[in-house]
């Protein structure tokens, strides 16, 4: 399992490190807002652990933007103890929260209680998951067929799992270096476009033939496959 922490007590943060490490975590930290936003949009994570008070970008900032692309498992950490604050961490979209100082033990406990939680949601929303879609958009992974609006959409094998990854996570926003992780089993290479020409293929073929625009890029972050709003269903 892979573990963002967000935490700019560098003592602490490397702390949570180590011991998450003995616990057989992988753990990337970052110790201010800005850089862990940016870890958690680009980097392909399990969890956050997110510490409230961050300098340039604080956690609840961090939270809002996480939640507008992804819905990541995020335990909260903070000094504040008041009941307001930590309904307000969870009105913002955490999934726990952690008052300081804690026991690293339960840390632990709610790291794997988050984590079984969201296993078994993914389990939950993916018990069919040969048979996805999205407005007239279909696809059956078992016959690898894939059709909008009833046509036959003939893709190729890597269009075929670009577009069943978008699908499965659709709503979700994915960059460049998870696609091509995820599709092409690569590290991404700022000089490659092996993920933006896939793209470009998947649009001329699933979008550029219908009045209804599926696939979209959002500049500086990756693509994300949704119906947008003000755009109405055939």
């Amino acid at each position: 399992m892979k573990i963002l922490v967000i935490e700019d007590e560098k003592k602490l943060a490397s702390y949570l490190q180590k011991g998450l490490n003995s616990e057989g975590f992988v753990v990337d930290v970052a110790h201010n807002g800005i850089d862990g936003l940016h870890l958690a949009t680009e980097g392909h994570y399990e969890l956050i652990i997110l510490d409230g008070m961050l300098p340039d970008l604080d956690g609840l900032g961090v939270l809002a933007a996480l939640r507008q692309t992804m819905n990541i498992p995020v335990l909260m950490l903070t000094a504040r103890s008041m009941v307001e604050d930590r309904v307000k961490g969870l009105q913002a979209g955490a999934d726990d929260y952690l008052t300081k100082p804690f026991a690293f033990s339960e840390l632990v406990a709610r790291v794997h209680a988050l984590a079984r939680r969201a296993q078994g949601q993914q389990q939950n929303a993916t018990v069919d998951s040969s048979h996805l879609g999205l407005a007239d958009l279909e696809l059956d992974a078992v016959k690898r067929q894939a059709k909008r609006a009833g046509q036959d959409l003939r893709l190729t094998a890597k269009e075929f799992s670009l577009l069943w990854l978008l699908l499965r996570r659709k709503g979700e926003v994915l960059s460049r270096t998870e696609l091509a992780e995820l599709v092409w089993d690569m590290h991404f290479d700022s000089e490659t476009n092996v993920v933006d020409v896939a793209v470009r293929r998947l649009r001329s073929k699933m979008d550029e033939p219908f009045n209804l625009p599926l696939l979209h890029t959002v500049r500086g972050m990756g693509y994300v496959l949704e119906l947008r709003a003000g755009e109405s269903q055939p």
